[in-house]
């Protein structure tokens, strides 16, 4: 078993967004009120939830998700879910909240 050393993690709260690719550019101002500074964006996203199966490769009802990934530290997290929360409906996706270990390397974006 891998013992990884605490001096090259940092615990930080790991939030995966998902909504309409529709409502994007209201999400991404959402997370700037939030004073969010770092996240991904993946675009095209498919699945099945509570708005019906959504196929990425369908051309004829083109439907999308689009999926946001981001990390910061649990202050920041509170933050970002209190301002998103109210909207979350509006927005037909999802939120998953989870902790994790972001590895030491290049400047934090959090």
């Amino acid at each position: 078993m891998m013992v990884l050393r605490p001096d090259i993690l940092v615990t930080m709260k790991r939030i995966e967004i998902v909504i309409d690719e529709k409502s994007l550019d209201e999400m991404l101002q959402l997370l700037r009120d939030a004073d969010v500074r770092g996240y991904t964006v993946i675009k095209r996203a498919g699945g099945l939830g509570s708005t019906g199966e959504r196929n990425p490769d369908d051309y004829v009802l083109e439907e999308h998700n689009a999926v946001m990934v981001l990390a910061c530290e649990e202050s920041q997290a509170e933050k970002v879910i209190m301002t998103l929360q109210p909207k979350l409906k509006d927005f037909g996706g999802m939120c998953l909240i989870s902790d994790c270990q972001w590895v030491i390397g290049p400047a934090v974006s959090f």
